[in-house]
């Protein structure tokens, strides 16, 4: 809570700066607008931008899930089989390696401007984390209880499903939450591909038509968005830790 106030009362100072800067030095609202012009703006043209809240939304939420998905589907493969390691993995780091901006565009053509691009895109962002941080939780399972638990029979599957699953769901979290701030991110990033609606489509109309300030209410959104799905994913991570623990 103290952290909270602290961290507020440092964001107000720093808009003040921000304001009186723009005020003192005359900056050119085309250039850069003040923070209290982007508040107008956030509540003045809300029903501008309203309609490209909910679908960034969905495919935030879509391409999520999806992240989810193959992150855990790769972690296990990759800890059931530990000789794929050795093939898979670097192909896991190069996928990181690769600009999604340089990408992005050969999506739209193989797959054309729907929805799939848009997941692929958010996936890619997205999924490495959790791969890496449930792959570390089953690495750092007590091989203490692993040999007591294979001493008394327990099967591969045994092993995994009661001891290094439960073990690795702390690691499984903090990946989430990562990859849950760098999703808005990557729906943005796919909304710039081609998109009806959208912030990322939104951003992209306010750019050309100069209106600064629209831009950076977008981002303002897409902040709120990252920190609402951190708080959840954390409350959700606080819930099942506790539940598993008893």
């Amino acid at each position: 809570m103290i952290k909270a106030i602290k961290f507020s009362l440092f964001m107000i100072c720093l808009l003040l700066v921000w304001e009186g800067l723009v005020w003192l030095l005359k900056v050119d609202p085309y250039t850069l607008p003040a923070p209290s012009a982007i508040a107008k703006s956030f509540v003045v043209d809300f029903p501008e931008y309203f309609p490209h809240l909910l679908p960034t939304i969905q495919l935030v939420l879509l391409g999520l899930f999806c992240s989810i998905i193959c992150g855990v589907l790769f972690a296990v493969i990759l800890n059931l089989i530990p000789v794929l390691n050795d093939y898979i993995y670097p192909l896991l780091i190069m996928s990181q390696n690769i600009p999604v901006i340089v990408i992005a565009p050969l999506l739209v053509i193989w797959f054309g401007f729907g929805l799939l691009p848009k997941l692929i895109v958010i996936t890619l962002i997205c999924f490495f984390p959790i791969t890496v941080s449930l792959l570390e939780g089953f690495h750092e399972t007590d091989k203490d209880l692993k040999k007591y638990m294979q001493m008394m029979g327990a099967s591969r599957m045994e092993l995994f499903t009661k001891l290094e699953w439960p073990n690795s769901m702390p690691f499984f979290f903090n990946g989430l939450k990562i990859a849950g701030t760098y999703s808005v991110m990557g729906a943005i990033i796919s909304e710039w591909l081609g998109s009806d609606k959208g912030l990322g489509k939104f951003m992209i109309l306010a750019q050309r038509a100069f209106q600064v300030d629209q831009v950076f209410v977008a981002i303002v959104w897409i902040i709120i968005f990252a920190l609402i799905i951190y708080i959840v994913i954390e409350a959700i991570k606080r819930f099942v830790l506790r539940w598993n623990h008893e």
